[in-house]
């Protein structure tokens, strides 16, 4: 009962991230929201780490100081700058339905790059879940796929999620505990941002009382409790039941968006049921019946 409560509020915690994102980056540029973010991270998980997995540090990053950087790359400063700079086009609806997509691409993925056994039905799921996004993309109207001319944030959304997808997959392949992974690869990602900051200025003193709220709650609650709740209730059940309640993200991010006052369209929530329903099949249903796909080998 605990992991499941776990789950659910690591799901609520990233959807405020969208959320609050938005409010925040009308106030500061993505970079340095990333920046901060994973700085104030870095120094909770650091501690947290090592009295949860004892790493040894030194020996980790001696060893794995590549895989670990490129993890930074891909799954902390991409990942986050698109997000960031997705949300300063798009609602924090569409973004956290076209993120919902990032299950099902990880199984595609992993299926080309790892040559993971994939079946009839995850494929089809994978198709169910991007005729989803098409339709939020394209408010709707699919025949407008080949005339339309789309919301940047939305795409650069889509870009996020491949980001993360080739960032998880690496993880798959890394024998580096995850809370250590990821505080190495934060420690990397930092040094890496640290001389792009002086491109832009840091607008302090200029933030709202909203902005510093949403400040606080980024570094804190999506970036260390939903990170800890997640690790420790995937130990338990196990990474596919854990999936599952990745759904909840976009559903939380309806319910707050609503709560808050804003509007949900037709188009999202027939989108949205798409993409939930896909990824479910993509990555959920496993028929052993059903012929499996095999990986090219080239």
């Amino acid at each position: 009962m605990r992991e499941k409560i776990f789950l659910v509020l690591a799901n609520l915690f990233w959807a405020g991230n969208y959320i609050f994102g938005k409010y925040v980056i009308e106030e500061i540029s993505p970079l340095w929201l990333t920046f901060i973010r994973w700085v104030v991270a870095f120094l909770f998980l650091l501690p947290i780490s090592y009295l949860l997995e004892r790493p040894r540090y030194r020996e980790i990053m001696k060893q794995f100081w590549l895989p670990l950087s490129i993890a930074g790359v891909l799954g902390i400063i991409g990942y986050n700058l698109f997000l960031y700079g997705a949300l300063e086009y798009t609602s924090p609806m569409n973004a956290a339905i076209v993120n919902s997509l990032n299950p099902a691409i990880i199984v595609i993925l992993s299926f080309f790059l790892l040559k993971e056994r994939m079946t009839f039905i995850n494929a089809a799921g994978f198709v169910i879940s991007l005729i989803g996004v098409l339709f939020i993309l394209t408010n709707g109207h699919l025949e407008w796929i080949f005339q339309t001319s789309y919301n940047r944030g939305d795409l650069i959304m889509l870009l996020a999620g491949i980001v993360w997808a080739l960032y998880s997959i690496i993880g798959k392949k890394l024998s580096v505990p995850p809370i250590t992974a990821t505080t190495c690869s934060a420690f990397f990602s930092i040094l890496l941002l640290f001389p792009f900051l002086f491109l832009q200025p840091l607008p302090l003193t200029g933030l709202s009382g909203k902005g510093w709220i949403g400040i606080i709650y980024i570094c804190l609650f999506p970036s260390i409790f939903s990170f800890l709740f997640w690790n420790i209730s995937v130990k338990k059940v196990g990474p596919s039941y854990a999936g599952i309640y990745l759904n909840l993200i976009a559903v939380f991010t309806a319910m707050i968006t609503f709560l808050l006052g804003g509007e949900i369209s037709a188009s999202q929530l027939i989108g949205g049921a798409f993409v939930l329903i896909g990824v479910y099949l993509a990555t959920n249903i496993r028929n052993t019946e059903a012929p499996a796909v095999k990986g090219s080998k080239s």
